[in-house]
């Protein structure tokens, strides 16, 4: 009883004479349920201010009433001793700190969770036509998803996700114009300067975590498709880079394998520190995005994440990729990443958020291929401005520019080798104004220009700086407020 009154105290904010009366009960013991009555105290001011200071697009998370053995505050996927925040896509970790946009509810002794980002754009990759390679395009990006979690006893934690995308309707299988893009096919033919559909199912995952203490965990997760233990979390997920509506160019080089048909991955956790390795399938989706590939778990990847802070998430992970691309299938990739994540609300219910992230691809008999991202948002109440700077080095193959094509081009009195790479700089700049909400939703206006560089050798081909555009409106559900600046004293509060 002294844990359930505690417990709703922090979430509706109870009355001071219920707060006295609960601290005063407890000065029998130091602690309740790990959690000192000092850290008590200190949560339920902080959640009582907090409700008092709610923006009015901003969602408050509901606590469910209390049958039996549910969970109080709806955690991590993978921890019952983390918190919810703290989840990234797959099994990757954001910083605690970060903002998380979602509606939840509850179905029986279940909690559910939905997130979801359509991007309805016109989208121009070379608005004054400075080379021929450009394309615009009318098309919707989007992307949902259902999560929900049930405990297990006393220290087990059950989750599943399950992620969709309507981009094979509305984005089409020959993908949407992005300069310099490349990675997957369409109809037999490489895609260049176009990024690709997600398929229509791009998660179904369960996991099951057994905590063996406050401080450890371990985990097992299986996707079909999911997403290994490689690379930071993927940009559709990050809260610096969900903005926009863009993939990375650099997306093939750090966090490609978000959607893969066949999925095993084993993890322990020690604190703030968790080690992983995944058995999976190298190759990529195939043309049919409607479909479910066929497992081959031929390929294999590790990764070490550390969360030094709630401000901060950092991961290292290295994979052999097992021919990815259908069209080289004796190609295998080496995949080498680093990324840093930075999250803080610098006043409620504003962020600003930042990622860095390093990732190398590595072939037999080519060219080693390193590409960087630094990408962040900065929130002004229903204003957010964003921002993306990517350099990747790629090679006439990638961009297919075969002999024929460079024997054209006057920049050449010899052909490259097959070693031969061209840096690509790529500086975008954007905004999201919040129109109005529906309910939980928000409606939001949002513009970004993307200023390309070209490297000498292309510039008859796409211009020294041909400059993109777009213009969109984005559905995105409301922001939740998880109290993100005490979340490392929630850490063990289940029933």
């Amino acid at each position: 009883m002294k844990l359930k009154l505690i417990l709703a105290g922090l979430v509706f904010s109870a009355s001071s004479q219920l707060f006295a009366q609960t601290s005063q009960s407890s000065q029998q013991s130091s602690q309740i349920n790990g959690i000192s009555t000092k850290a008590i105290k200190k949560m339920t001011v902080m959640a009582k201010a907090d409700i008092t200071q709610k923006p009015a697009a901003t969602m408050q998370m509901d606590m469910p009433a209390d049958t039996g053995n549910r969970m109080k505050v709806m955690v991590s996927g993978m921890s019952l001793n983390l918190p919810m925040s703290r989840d990234g896509s797959g099994t990757s970790w954001l910083p605690d700190a970060s903002a998380m946009h979602a509606i939840m509810f509850n179905v029986s002794s279940w909690q559910l969770m939905t997130h979801y980002n359509i991007f309805l754009r016109y989208n121009n990759q070379d608005i004054f036509r400075k080379g021929s390679r450009g394309s615009a395009k009318f098309d919707a990006p989007n992307m949902g998803m259902l999560m929900g979690q049930h405990q297990v006893g006393k220290n087990g934690l059950f989750h599943f996700s399950i992620m969709m995308s309507l981009d094979p309707l509305t984005v089409q299988g020959g993908g949407y114009p992005l300069l310099f893009q490349t990675g997957e096919s369409w109809k037999g033919t490489s895609l260049v300067d176009r990024q690709h559909p997600h398929d229509l199912f791009s998660e179904v995952a369960v996991s099951y975590t057994q905590a063996l203490s406050p401080n450890t965990d371990f985990s097992v997760y299986l996707g079909y498709p999911g997403e290994p233990a490689l690379g930071p979390v993927t940009f559709m997920h990050r809260p610096s880079g969900m903005y926009g509506p863009d993939a990375p160019i650099g997306h093939h080089w750090q966090d490609a394998t978000h959607i893969t048909f066949g999925v095993a991955t084993l993890g322990f956790r020690f604190h703030d520190l968790k080690i992983e390795g995944s058995s999976f399938t190298g190759r990529e989706p195939n043309e049919n995005r409607y479909n479910f590939d066929k497992p081959r778990f031929d390929s294999y990847s590790a990764r070490l994440s550390y969360n030094p802070s709630k401000n901060w998430a950092l991961q290292v992970s290295r994979g052999f990729i097992k021919s990815p691309e259908a069209l080289n299938p004796d190609e295998n990739v080496t995949r080498t990443t680093a990324s840093a994540n930075y999250a803080i609300e610098y006043r409620p219910g504003n962020f600003i958020t930042a990622n860095l992230v390093y990732g190398l691809n590595q072939s037999k008999g080519l060219a080693n291929d390193p590409s960087i991202g630094l990408e962040g948002a900065i929130e002004f109440g229903t204003t957010s401005i964003y921002t993306r700077y990517e350099w990747v080095k790629k090679s006439f193959q990638e961009l297919q520019l075969d002999r024929l094509v460079l024997s054209m081009l006057p920049f050449y009195t010899q052909l490259p080798s097959s070693k031969t790479l061209y840096s690509i700089n790529a500086f975008t700049l954007g905004f999201n104004k919040q129109l109005f909400h529906l309910g939980k939703t928000n409606v939001a206006i949002g513009a970004q220009a993307t200023l390309n560089v070209s490297p000498e050798a292309l510039q008859s081909l796409y211009g020294k700086t041909p400059i993109a555009g777009e213009v969109f409106l984005r559905i995105f559900p409301a922001l939740m407020k998880m109290h993100n600046h005490s979340t490392n004293s929630m850490k063990g509060m289940i029933m």
